[in-house]
């Protein structure tokens, strides 16, 4: 008997312009039901529908920051933001950071969150970038596994990072190295 089952289509872009109403309300779903399973976003408690709307038209004029769209067979399943620093931050300007990265619960299981980390990477890479950062609560045990297995390594942990469901958790600090080093940088490390 012939596997009837297919792959679905993974994909993940750079959003460009203004949104379309399919896409921004894909979004928005993605991100209320990722809220509401407490991964990866900073809300505790889901905003409505207008306020994440308005976020995300916001994200879009921000010049430091790329949004990265995670589609499953076309649709915006979650996102994560590579933010740059400030013109000002000269001594930071070789290191992104990647945030509010998640992918609805509705959609895990298909690697999307590897292919959204990959993809972030590889943009900061290409844009000259020596570093990537970025920092997750110790409750996101999934997340934790797949940062260390992509080689970023934890660097720091912060006991009280976050408040969730009255409690204080904490929350660790991971970078990767991302171009060949080379002359006195390489060796101060």
């Amino acid at each position: 008997m012939a596997d009837t089952e297919t792959e679905p289509a993974r994909a993940i872009e750079r959003a460009e312009g203004a949104f379309t109403d399919e896409d921004l309300s894909a979004l928005c779903e993605a991100t209320h039901a990722a809220i509401l399973d407490g991964g990866g976003f900073g809300w505790v408690h889901p905003p409505g529908r207008q306020t994440l709307e308005t976020y995300y038209k916001g994200v879009l004029l921000v010049p430091e920051r790329t949004l990265l769209l995670a589609r499953l067979n076309g649709t915006i399943v979650g996102c994560g933001q590579l933010v740059r620093p400030p013109r000002n931050n000269e001594a930071q300007a070789f290191s992104a950071t990647l945030m509010h990265a998640f992918i609805a619960p509705y959609a895990r299981g298909h690697g999307m969150a590897r292919l959204l980390t990959m993809a972030a990477e590889e943009s900061a890479r290409a844009m000259g970038y020596q570093v990537l950062n970025l920092d997750v609560r110790e409750t996101q045990t999934a997340a934790i596994r797949l940062y260390e297995s992509l080689g970023f390594a934890r660097w720091g942990v912060h006991p009280a990072y976050a408040r969730v469901g009255g409690k204080t958790v904490r929350g660790f600090y991971y970078y990767k190295l991302l171009q060949e080093r080379r002359g006195k940088d390489a060796r101060s490390e």
